[in-house]
């Protein structure tokens, strides 16, 4: 049984900074993609950054040069380095992880950018 834990959400200022990470636990050999997700009210969710073995990164345009994703495969965790967040950035973020064909899923941790 895998799972995933989500940490370090909670209100942020804008212009401020925040961490969350993501940890799995459970029979794994080899994670293939890792990334993050995330759901406002009344939206979809979406993509927000991604990392694949080996160290590419993707991001969604609306947090490139504020967001950053690493991963640390030994300890089975990917982390979300969230700089200088707005408002629209409010959101729950969900940690996902690829397993080579096995997706898995955290449940959410609440981000509330604000003043």
């Amino acid at each position: 049984q895998v799972q995933l834990v989500e940490s370090g959400g909670g209100l942020v200022q804008p212009g401020g900074s925040l961490r969350l990470s993501c940890a799995a636990s459970g029979s794994i050999f080899s994670i293939n993609v890792m990334g993050w997700y995330r759901q406002a009210p009344g939206k979809e969710r979406e993509l927000v950054a991604r990392i694949i073995n080996g160290g590419s990164t993707n991001y969604a345009d609306s947090v490139k040069g504020r967001f950053t994703i690493s991963r640390d495969n030994a300890k089975k965790m990917v982390a979300l380095q969230m700089d200088s967040p707005k408002p629209e950035d409010t959101a729950v973020y969900y940690c996902y992880m690829d397993l080579y064909g096995m997706d898995y899923w955290g449940k959410g941790t609440l981000v509330t950018v604000s003043s």
